[in-house]
C-alpha cells in the first residue's frame, strides 16, 4: 500500500466527517454486514420504486396520448437511462474520492441520489405541462444513475476480502439480499396504495409516496454507511486490504479483459432479475385481465423466496465453490428460458409458477453474482475495477432487458423472451470458462 493512493483520502473535509459520524471510533465486525445490507436495500428499494411506477403510473401520467402499450415502452426507455447513467457516475465520483474522501463522494452521492428520487413525487403530469414532463422525468433519472455510480462504497469487497476462505460464499451472499428485501417494501407500499385508493387518487397522489419515503431510507442509509467508512478503523481495513481508488480511466484501459469478463459473468442472473421483477408485471397489467395488487402480491412472495434461496445460495459455495454454483445455475437458467416465459399466458396458476421458479434461480445465482471476477484485479485496481464491473454489468444485462423484453413478446411472442434469456446464459458459461483459463495460465507462468 503506497502513500500517494492512500492520502487523498485524508482531506480535512473527511476528517470533518470522521468526527461527525464516529463519535467512540469502534464498530462491532457485525456492522460492516449489516451497513451493507441497510445500503444495498435502500438502492434497490429506490430501484424498484421507479420500476413499479414505470409500470403502474409513467404511462398514463406522462405518456397518456399514446396507446397503453406504447406508453409502457416510453417509460421503459427512460427507465435505461438510469443504467446509462450510472458508468458516468464511476468516473466523477472515483475523481471526488480520490480528491476528497470515499466519506465525501458517498454524502453527495446518496443525497443526489435521494434528491432525484423525491423529485420524482413532484413530477407534473403531461396534462400540466406537456412534453417537459418526459424531458424532467428523463432528467431526475439520469441523476438517479449518476448518483448510483457514484455510491459504490467498497464495503461489499471489504466483506468479501475480510471473510474467512471457507466462507466467502456466504459473505458474497450478503450484499445481494439487498435486492430482494428492497423489491418487498417498494412493492408492498404500492400494493397498499392501489388496494385503499381509488384509481384516480392513486395516480393523482397515491403513487408519490413512495418516493418521499424512498428519500427517508436513504438518509438513514447514508449514516449507517458513514458510519462504517468514515471511520478510522475501516479507513485502516481498505487501505490494508488496498481498497483506495485509482484514476477511472486508467483502471479502464489497464484492465478491461477483466471489466469485460467481469461484465458478463452475471449476465444470466442480471437478465433474469428483471425478468422476473419489473417485465412481468408489465405483461399482465397490459394484457390481462388481473388485478395489479394480486400480482404484486405474488412478486412479494417470490421476492421472500428469494431470499430463501440466496441464503441457500451462500451455504451452497462453501461447500461446492462460487464458480460451480454460477455455472449450475446459467445451465438451470438456460433450460428455464426454454419453457417459462410462455406460462405468463398461461393464468394465475402458470403465472405463480414462473414468478417462484424464477425466483428461486435468481436467488441462486445473484446471490453469488457479485464480484465474480474481482479477485483477478492487481490490489492496486480493485476497488475502482471492482466499481466499473458492477455498474458495467448493470447496463449490459439488465438497464435495457424491459424495454427488450416486452418489445420482442408484445411484436413476436413470449418465446421470445426466453431466447434472449437464453443469450444472457450463453454469456455466463462462457465468460467463467475464458476466466477459468486465464486463470490456469497465470498458475502456469
Amino acid at each position: 500500500m503506497t502513500a500517494t493512493i492512500a492520502e487523498p483520502n485524508s482531506t480535512q473535509m473527511e476528517r470533518d466527517a470522521r468526527l461527525v459520524n464516529a463519535r467512540d471510533h469502534r464498530i462491532a465486525p457485525g456492522e460492516i454486514a449489516i451497513g451493507v445490507i441497510v445500503g444495498r436495500t435502500s438502492e434497490f428499494f429506490d430501484f424498484f420504486v421507479y420500476a413499479i411506477a414505470s409500470v403502474l403510473v409513467f404511462p398514463s401520467l406522462i405518456f397518456p396520448y399514446v396507446d397503453p402499450l406504447t406508453g409502457t415502452l416510453y417509460s421503459f426507455a427512460l427507465f435505461a437511462l438510469a443504467f446509462m447513467g450510472r458508468p458516468i457516475g464511476t468516473l466523477v465520483f472515483m475523481a471526488i474520492d480520490r480528491a476528497h474522501g470515499r466519506g465525501v463522494k458517498l454524502t453527495i452521492a446518496l443525497f443526489l441520489l435521494g434528491g432525484s428520487t423525491m423529485a420524482v413525487a413532484f413530477l407534473p403530469g403531461y396534462n400540466e405541462i406537456g412534453m417537459s414532463a418526459a424531458w424532467l422525468l428523463a432528467l431526475l433519472r439520469i441523476g438517479q444513475g449518476v448518483a448510483l455510480g457514484g455510491a459504490w462504497d467498497g464495503l461489499p469487497a471489504l466483506l468479501s476480502l475480510n471473510a474467512p476462505k471457507e466462507r466467502r460464499g456466504w459473505f458474497a451472499m450478503i450484499p445481494q439480499l439487498g435486492a430482494p428485501l428492497g423489491l418487498i417494501v417498494a412493492a408492498a407500499l404500492f400494493a397498499f396504495f392501489m388496494a385503499t385508493l381509488s384509481r384516480e387518487d392513486f395516480l393523482s397522489w397515491g403513487w408519490r409516496y413512495p418516493f418521499f419515503v424512498a428519500f427517508a431510507i436513504n438518509v438513514v442509509a447514508l449514516f449507517a454507511r458513514l458510519r462504517l467508512v468514515a471511520t478510522p478503523e475501516f479507513q485502516e481495513l481498505f487501505e490494508s486490504r488496498e481498497l483506495q481508488p485509482s484514476p477511472a480511466f486508467a483502471t479502464l484501459f489497464k484492465q478491461w479483459r477483466t471489466i469485460v469478463l467481469g461484465a458478463l459473468a452475471p449476465l444470466a442472473s442480471f437478465a433474469l432479475f428483471h425478468l422476473v421483477t419489473v417485465f412481468p408485471l408489465s405483461w399482465v397489467t397490459l394484457f390481462s385481465k388481473d388485478d395489479p395488487v394480486r400480482f404484486l402480491t405474488i412478486e412479494i412472495a417470490g421476492a421472500m423466496v428469494c431470499v430463501l434461496a440466496m441464503l441457500a445460495s451462500g451455504l451452497i459455495a462453501d461447500r461446492v465453490g462460487r464458480r460451480a454454483v454460477l455455472g449450475v445455475s446459467a445451465v438451470l437458467i438456460g433450460a428455464y428460458s426454454g419453457f417459462a416465459p410462455q406460462l405468463l399466458n398461461g393464468g394465475s396458476l402458470g403465472q405463480i409458477v414462473y414468478m417462484l421458479g424464477g425466483f428461486v434461480l435468481l436467488g441462486l445465482a445473484f446471490g453469488q453474482s457479485s464480484g465474480a471476477v474481482n479477485a483477478s484485479f492487481p490490489s492496486e485496481y480493485r476497488y475502482t475495477g471492482a466499481a466499473i464491473v458492477a455498474n458495467s454489468a448493470w447496463l449490459i444485462g439488465a438497464g435495457f432487458a424491459p424495454l427488450v423484453a416486452l418489445t420482442l413478446a408484445s411484436r413476436i411472442g413470449l418465446w421470445s423472451v426466453g431466447a434472449y434469456l437464453l443469450s444472457g446464459a450463453i454469456c455466463t458459461l462462457a465468460a467463467l470458462a475464458i476466466n477459468k483459463e486465464w486463470a490456469a495460465r497465470a498458475q502456469q507462468s
